[in-house]
């Protein structure tokens, strides 16, 4: 073979350019899809834009901020107490307010405090709620089991007093077998209650009492108060009947 020429130098120069350049595309092509006898090649950066051919995307959930947690407390009150006067106090005139109750003819008829404690030396005791637990139990009970002594003490009258109406303390009386040891007294719109300063909020219990009283005994002499158990709510620690004959 004679000496390279210049035109052997060009087309080598050629040959080495166009293997570089195919170097470089084979580099920037990448496969998207196979079939089974074709394999189709786009440039690298339009690939980028295709999605993968592979199990469906999970796509994030956004979430939502989560909400204070609240509590459901069974007794929690979330009523206002009613405004009422200032609870009454021992030296105080108790107020008048008239109270109803059937007597023994079956009639009904109505009673006020006053005629209850003027001249008279008067037990006075209230309960939340005719027919409730401790009430019918214990509370009822034990002052007519004491009616007599009280009495022996010098006591007149033995009254107790719900805010029930007429009807409900008739039946609670005669679901007792209670006979006259004990008045039972309606004070069914609350007036007397609330006029003590004695209200008790129980608006957001689950049975429906409402508004009732406070638990408490008084002995009142010429209508003035001379003893006054007040419990807090509904409770029985002081007022029983045994208390009572204690602060004779």
């Amino acid at each position: 073979m004679g000496p390279a020429t210049a035109s052997d130098h060009n087309q080598v120069d050629q040959i080495g350019r166009r293997k570089m350049a195919t170097s470089v595309a084979a580099k920037l092509l990448v496969p998207v899809s196979l079939s089974s006898s074709v394999v189709r090649l786009v440039p690298a950066v339009a690939a980028a834009r295709i999605p993968r051919l592979h199990s469906p995307a999970i796509v994030p959930l956004r979430l939502r901020p989560r909400r204070p947690a609240t509590s459901h407390r069974f007794f929690a009150s979330s009523v206002s107490a009613p405004a009422t006067s200032a609870t009454i106090s021992v030296g105080d005139k108790l107020p008048d307010s008239t109270l109803s109750y059937f007597g023994a003819d079956g009639e009904l008829k109505t009673v006020t405090v006053s005629e209850l404690t003027k001249g008279k030396k008067a037990v006075l005791f209230a309960v939340p709620g005719a027919f409730t637990p401790t009430c019918s139990q214990k509370h009822l009970p034990g002052f007519v089991e004491k009616a007599g002594e009280l009495r022996a003490k010098g006591v007149d009258t033995i009254a107790c007093i719900s805010v029930n109406d007429a009807f409900v303390m008739r039946a609670w009386k005669e679901d007792l077998k209670i006979g006259d040891e004990v008045l039972l007294l309606s004070d069914g719109n609350g007036e007397f209650t609330k006029a003590l300063g004695v209200e008790l909020d129980l608006r957001d219990k689950p049975v429906g009492l409402g508004v009732r009283s406070r638990r408490y005994a008084v002995l009142a002499e010429d209508g003035v108060v001379k003893v006054l158990n007040l419990e807090e709510g509904g409770a029985f620690t002081f007022s029983s009947a045994d208390d009572m004959l204690k602060a004779l």
